[in-house]
């Protein structure tokens, strides 16, 4: 057991309370105070979950104390938050995206190596079982050499649960940074870094309806892109293909397949407890003696697909994981899991996407390179949340 690390939260919306509940489970980890720019929303989440201290932004940069501080703001002051926390000399753990621009991008990750400092960055969904599970079976070859990935992840926007959506839609939105980090940052651990990527997109409605909350019936502009497809092609050689998309009602296509030499690895659209955050949910697969295409006609008794067995934790909202591993991260003078490269190389994928799209959905080289992540331990994940 690791000196527990003592964490400052920095913005307390909704999102905040899957963070609290987990982050208060585990012992690694002290969370001391919560701040938002609403000295009332603060104080009322500190009631909620028993936090010791609530105040502003600035008290927690201020606190000698406090070593870390979790950014929970809104994307677009992700970069200001993270880098100010640095500049107090706390190390940081921030919800996604990294950051809006790849120049804010770089600032952090320039001012975290002069600090001495480490950031970390969410999505930490990859450290859930079921993706932890698919790098398993990819690292003992139970599919062969991975060739090729399909990505697709299509809903009809957030209007119709978030009373206040309206961010999704602007600049710095869309599909792509908002879903994106979590499916490419697990590609890059299951797949390695990205070499090359393009993009087509469009904006399908100019402006879309609130259906919920004390705003439904209002309406609000659309500023981006909202059906975005790329091309992806990795360092080691695997191509593939990815779909975000606010503008699809619904689809029976798997959130994920990669193709190996050997056999395919299947990740089915998750159980709705899990939403678009899969750390858990079952892992499907086929080989050659089980595959449903070996011969013609097709033979009989092979409809299901082989499932695998997960035998690691985090299957279920497991937000903060990322966090708890950034803490033995300091104590061990390591790089976190879910580090500020990853993050920059997943935002430099994604922004390039994006400028494909505008000029004709040519293939760009990217500039950043990141380390694959190392799986967890499995005596690491067994470990009980809420």
């Amino acid at each position: 057991m690791i000196e527990p690390l003592r964490v400052g939260l920095i913005g307390c919306g909704r999102i905040s309370d899957i963070y609290i509940q987990n982050c208060q489970s585990f012992p690694e980890i002290e969370l001391v105070a919560c701040a938002s720019l609403d000295l009332a929303e603060s104080q009322a989440k500190a009631a909620e979950h028993g936090v010791p201290k609530a105040c502003g932004p600035q008290d927690i940069f201020d606190d000698a104390s406090i070593e870390a501080v979790l950014n929970l703001t809104i994307p677009a002051a992700h970069a200001e938050i993270t880098l100010s926390a640095l500049n107090a000399g706390k190390h940081v753990y921030s919800e996604k995206p990294f950051a809006t621009t790849l120049a804010d991008g770089q600032a952090i990750l320039d001012q975290a190596v002069t600090k001495g400092l480490l950031v970390g960055n969410a999505p930490d969904t990859f450290l859930g079982g079921r993706w932890q599970t698919c790098r398993e079976m990819i690292d003992q070859g139970v599919i062969g050499k991975p060739i090729g990935v399909q990505v697709f992840v299509g809903t009809h926007g957030v209007e119709r649960h978030n009373p206040n959506p309206d961010f999704y839609y602007q600049t710095g939105g869309g599909p792509l940074l908002d879903l994106g980090p979590y499916y490419l940052t697990a590609l890059v651990f299951l797949l390695g870094p990205l070499s090359r990527v393009s993009g087509l997109a469009r904006r399908t409605f100019d402006r879309r309806q609130i259906e919920n909350g004390p705003r439904k019936g209002e309406w609000m502009p659309v500023e981006v892109d909202t059906h975005v497809i790329s091309q992806l092609e990795f360092d080691a050689g695997s191509i593939g293909s990815m779909t975000m998309s606010f503008d699809v009602w619904d689809s029976e296509t798997p959130r994920v397949e990669i193709y190996g030499e050997e056999g395919t690895l299947c990740i089915p659209d998750p159980d709705p407890v899990f939403g678009a955050n899969i750390f858990g949910g079952e892992v499907w697969y086929r080989q050659r003696a089980s595959s449903r295409w070996s011969y013609q006609p097709r033979p009989q008794g092979r409809d299901d697909w082989l499932v695998a067995e997960n035998a690691f934790g985090f299957n279920q909202n497991s937000r903060g994981v990322g966090l708890l591993d950034l803490a033995y991260a300091v104590r061990e003078s390591r790089a976190p899991r879910a580090d500020s490269g990853l993050a920059q190389h997943v935002l430099e994928a994604m922004l390039t996407i994006l400028d494909s799209a505008q000029t004709g959905g040519s293939m760009l080289p990217l500039d950043t390179r990141c380390t694959r992540p190392e799986p967890l331990p499995r005596t690491f994940s067994q470990r009980p949340l809420p």
